[in-house]
């Protein structure tokens, strides 16, 4: 079936289009009663699954090929729920270049727990095996990276975690499953913050953890519904009703992304650009090996802190805000707002400073924000 027909359908379960219903229904219930004493419907709690949560686990799962799919309350929680994963004492290498809530995360909450990290390179795979120690138990990446569009080879990755027998952990939320599969490629484990091109419209918090391995599904499982971090019924509507548009949106942000890096990689304000749909991009044979498109996540440096900070000022039609993946094109500071917990001096050495901007560009005419970047941009008089 093609993907976008997937994305459409979806997972058409009997339990939840028995009325026939075409919207999946909202199961706005905390609860299910018992046809009798050691019987069940096959819902007992919505903590545990929910019909509504189901549909959308099931369609996700078949997106990205996988067997199950879990929906958290935000993508934090899924991570925070993947961590317990792991005991203290075991280590993990991750790609030094990682959304900043994610950083955080590592450092302060897993890392008290006994978890050590390493952070590595890991678009250049062949520095990862010296950071390999008896104690590790995974390698955790993000590609493209977050900001700095960084891209790793999965497959290549993969190889190594197969040789070392470590779990492989793809954070996928820049391209979705629609341009890039991780576990085609060799992944065990991909996450997902669905607030961003799975919702899609700025309006809700989702989280998902994806596999393709029964015992980690069983695990996960237990997890889950142990630590309760699960989706409500609503906010898995939401995600079922964007889902159904996600490739035709992606596509055309991809469309938008490309004019404007093109535009910005000339402009005389523009001294460094990151976008893996430029043969420029270090990355750009990478992806085109692993990925069926780019994205539309642009990181761009200025040539000074003054224009940095006069665009995000004088933008109009672009909203200076976080977050990444919706209809509505936003920029953001990463030095200021979301790698602002990531230590000066790593931040400093990583490329993110007072002249880094990261453009999620959205569904608007690229000649509009084309237009409005421009202005922005403009000598004051």
């Amino acid at each position: 079936m093609d993907f976008t027909t997937q994305c459409i359908h979806g997972n058409k379960a009997e339990a939840v289009h028995s009325t026939g219903s075409i919207s999946v229904p909202i199961f706005q219930t905390a609860t299910f009663s018992h046809p009798g004493v050691g019987q069940s419907t096959g819902y007992d709690y919505s903590r545990v699954q929910n019909p509504t949560r189901e549909h959308l686990e099931r369609t996700l799962a078949a997106l990205e090929m996988g067997i199950d799919a879990l929906a958290f309350s935000t993508g934090m929680a899924a991570l925070a729920t993947l961590m317990e994963l792991f005991s203290p004492g075991d280590h993990i290498i991750v790609s030094d270049d990682l959304y900043g809530g994610t950083h955080r995360l590592f450092s302060c909450i897993s890392n008290k727990n006994g978890i050590s990290f390493s952070l590595v390179n890991t678009s250049d795979s062949s520095l990862i095996l010296s950071y390999i120690k008896p104690e590790t138990k995974a390698i955790f990446i993000e590609t493209p990276s977050n900001p700095l569009m960084q891209v790793t080879d999965i497959a290549a990755v993969s190889c190594i975690t197969k040789q070392h027998k470590l779990l492989l952990i793809v954070d996928n939320t820049f391209l979705t499953p629609y341009f890039q599969k991780p576990l085609n490629l060799g992944a065990d484990i991909v996450i997902h913050s669905g607030t961003k091109y799975l919702g899609g419209h700025n309006d809700t918090l989702a989280g998902f953890l994806v596999t393709s391995d029964p015992d980690l599904s069983g695990r996960l499982r237990y997890i889950y519904k142990t630590t309760g971090a699960c989706l409500s019924p609503f906010d898995s509507w939401l995600l079922i009703r964007s889902i159904k548009t996600l490739a035709f949106r992606l596509e055309k942000q991809q469309q938008n992304a490309i004019q404007i890096a093109r535009w910005l990689s000339s402009h005389r304000k523009i001294t460094a650009l990151h976008y893996a749909g430029l043969p420029s991009h270090p990355g750009y044979l990478v992806s085109i090996r692993q990925s069926t498109g780019f994205g539309a996540m642009i990181s761009f440096e200025t040539d000074n802190a003054d224009t940095a900070r006069q665009i995000l000022e004088r933008v109009s039609l672009i909203q200076y805000a976080e977050s990444l993946g919706g209809v509505e094109t936003l920029i953001t500071y990463p030095m200021l707002q979301t790698h602002a917990d990531v230590p000066e001096n790593e931040r400093e050495t990583k490329g993110i400073n007072d002249r880094l901007l990261r453009l999620s560009v959205g569904l608007e005419a690229a000649d509009d924000l084309i237009f409005d970047l421009e202005h922005a941009m403009e000598d004051e008089l």
